[in-house]
């Protein structure tokens, strides 16, 4: 990721915090063509929110701020913790209560952060950090209104461009609380006015059924999200009512002529094996909304299989081992004779 320095606007001097987070893989996917996988469950705490983290603790650290403070479902939880304690910073987290997968809840622990859990959803949450920053400054706040987040988030853009050489027909991104397809589109917006490419990909934003308030509004033709105060997923990560960075969102998939679309919990689950079973890249629920949502806009004619397709698959499955898959084989034996006849009925079928 800071290999594009120059396009991240730090000031001089200021010390990276760093586990060598970017430059993961454009992956193409082998059961489909032109299609790829921008795969950010490569990242050190695996998920794309190293990028984001990274810089902000850079910040945070050149501050000398005495500790960071976030919300989370669960992926900024474990990013977060692990960078401070790369930084050597107090890290405090508000958690929805049973509302954050069992990996990225262990990060956290692992990784020394001070942890509050509250009932009710990641937006009780997010407004506690607001709540606690309006009145004092004593924890730097790590969520994603603070623009370093997004910043290191664009340059999930730039790698793209370098790895693919050219400019993809769309590139489809989970959206959860937002902020990451506004900044993957700044990014573009960058490198396009920057004279660096001359063209730009459309964008398209992806929501589960039940916690999908700008989708539903977008495709309600309304112009702000139907905030929801009760959203319902499997995937955890983009399990947000009601989106901080909703805004920006809108604003780059209307300039990109993009779209939203929603997919449901049995959708997102085939589309997680598929691309387990069929390319080998394993994929968190919220990451694999992503290729749930190509699928469907494939059924729909609105992208055709000749485009060329960039999914941004934003965690890797270890994150989420509380979703369980159904397993096509699984047996137990007692003796090697058993075992045996087992193996080759399996060569057989």
């Amino acid at each position: 990721m800071w290999r594009y320095r120059e396009f991240l606007p730090l000031p001089e001097g200021v010390k990276r915090i760093s586990l060598h987070e970017g430059f993961t893989p454009l992956i193409k996917a082998e059961s489909r063509n032109n299609l790829y996988v921008k795969f950010e469950g490569s990242n050190p705490t695996g998920s794309f929110k190293d990028r984001g983290v990274s810089l902000t603790i850079s910040i945070a650290k050149s501050l000398g701020v005495n500790g960071v403070l976030a919300a989370s479902t669960g992926n900024t939880a474990s990013s977060t913790a692990t960078y401070a304690a790369r930084a050597g910073i107090k890290c405090i987290l508000i958690l929805p209560s049973g509302g954050v997968a069992k990996g990225k809840l262990f990060q956290s622990i692992l990784h020394g952060a001070s942890i509050i859990e509250i009932e009710g959803s990641f937006d009780k949450a997010i407004e506690t950090v607001l709540s606690y920053i309006g009145y004092s400054r004593n924890l730097y706040p790590l969520n994603s209104f603070n623009p370093w987040r997004l910043e290191g988030q664009k340059t999930i853009a730039y790698e793209i461009v370098e790895t693919l050489g050219y400019i993809p027909s769309y590139v489809i991104v989970p959206v959860g609380n937002a902020g990451n397809i506004s900044a993957i589109w700044k990014g573009f917006k960058e490198l396009y006015d920057h004279g660096l490419i001359c063209d730009l990909p459309r964008m398209i934003g992806v929501q589960a059924k039940d916690a999908a308030p700008i989708a539903n509004a977008w495709i309600k033709g309304l112009d702000k999200p139907l905030f929801v105060s009760n959203p319902k997923t499997i995937a955890s990560a983009i399990r947000i009512g009601k989106p901080i960075n909703w805004v920006k969102a809108w604003k780059a998939v209307k300039e990109s002529n993009g779209t939203f679309i929603t997919v449901d919990d049995n959708e997102i689950l085939n589309a997680q094996i598929e691309l387990a079973r069929l390319s080998g890249i394993p994929v968190e629920p919220a990451g694999a909304s992503s290729y749930a949502g190509y699928l469907k806009l494939l059924d729909q004619n609105v992208i055709d299989e000749k485009d060329t397709v960039v999914l941004i698959a934003t965690g890797h499955a270890l994150k989420d081992p509380n979703v369980t898959v159904n397993v096509q084989f699984y047996f137990k034996t007692s003796n090697i004779h058993e075992t045996l006849k087992i193996l080759d009925n399996m060569v057989k079928r």
